[in-house]
């Protein structure tokens, strides 16, 4: 191994040593040292940016599945793939014939229990006013026959009036208290109904891109069943993986860059939205330092919304890119990783 190693250090200054220069100052022995551990580090891996750790990901983005909530047919599909839509867009709506009428014959019995409750309530009012007339005959009842000027007969007679007034104000208020009953159920089947009708209009839950059209106007789909998917444009992320060492000192919110792949010359800011609390994979063994050092952390790296809003035509999920974020605390971003976005 060190055999190869001084083989390989040799070979690397042989390299170093034949490349062009463009002054003579850069054949001193402090530029041929700069020059040869640039290349060391480049060809073996080594961290050429001190305080930066690096990982491969991709962008990716909360995937949202617009879905029916009640079985039918698709009435109209206005959701259109690429289209970037508000919180609340109308994206499909379902036939709702049959509701209509469920909701026709609902308003119905509503009137009807509504009147009901108003005949009730005359109701009330008659056997209270035939409870106040029994009441004063039977007091002049009892009175005469105190005197003797009337008959017990009469007394109790005027008393059995009295108590069939009371049970009579006593089903009144039964019957009044049933219609409202009768009432206010069915104003929550009208609710229920209005429920079913609002759910037949399909909305956009927030703001994204309508990414997949899945059914077409005329449709029968199930309950559950998705129209359309959409991705929540204020959700991007991207996923990489770093060594124990690295997540260690990682913290929640802290700075973190992104460049893709695709446009390499553009430095995206973002910040740390989650690191994992136990590695995602491990090696067979940890007992060794070395092994230890292969354990993998995931972490994501987040965008920032109102960066995303600003850029949204031009955020595509899946393409891959490098995520730098600082495994010491207190490093400098250099200036290849100084944010640089698209004018």
């Amino acid at each position: 191994m060190r055999r190869w190693a001084a083989l390989g250090q040799t070979t690397l200054l042989a390299l170093a040593l034949t490349q062009p220069v463009a002054a003579a100052d850069t054949n001193s022995p402090a530029a041929l040292k700069t020059r040869f551990e640039a290349l060391w580090n480049r060809l073996t891996g080594k961290d050429t940016m001190p305080g930066i750790a690096t990982s491969n990901g991709r962008i990716e983005a909360q995937q949202i599945l617009v879905s029916t909530k009640l079985a039918g047919r698709l009435a109209e599909v206005l959701a259109t793939e690429g289209t970037i839509v508000d919180a609340g867009t109308v994206l499909a709506r379902m036939d709702t014939a049959d509701l209509e009428a469920e909701m026709a014959g609902a308003r119905a019995k509503a009137r009807r229990s509504a009147t009901a409750e108003v005949e009730a309530e005359a109701a009330i009012a008659q056997r209270q006013s035939e409870l106040v007339l029994a009441r004063q005959e039977y007091d002049r009842a009892r009175t005469m026959s105190e005197k003797g000027s009337g008959t017990v007969q009469q007394r109790d007679m005027r008393e059995s009036q009295l108590q069939v007034a009371e049970a009579s104000l006593r089903a009144a208020n039964a019957a009044r208290e049933e219609a409202a009953a009768s009432s206010e159920a069915e104003e929550a089947e009208i609710a229920r109904i209005q429920s079913q009708l609002d759910d037949a209009v399909l909305k956009a839950p927030t703001r994204g891109r309508i990414e997949y059209k899945l059914v077409q106007k005329g449709e029968v789909v199930a309950a559950g069943a998705p129209i359309a998917t959409m991705l929540d444009l204020a959700d991007v992320t991207m996923t990489i993986f770093v060594p124990a060492r690295v997540a260690a000192e990682l913290a929640i919110g802290d700075e973190a860059r992104i460049i893709l792949d695709a446009a390499p010359q553009y430095v995206m800011p973002a910040s740390i939205s989650f690191v994992a609390s136990e590695a995602q994979f491990t090696p067979k063994t940890v007992e060794t330092a070395e092994e230890r050092e292969k354990l993998m952390f995931r972490v994501k790296l987040k965008i920032a919304p109102d960066l995303l809003k600003e850029y949204e035509s031009r955020v595509k999920t899946g393409i891959r890119g490098i995520g730098y974020v600082r495994s010491h605390a207190g490093a400098a971003w250099p200036d290849a990783l100084q944010t640089k976005l698209p004018q």
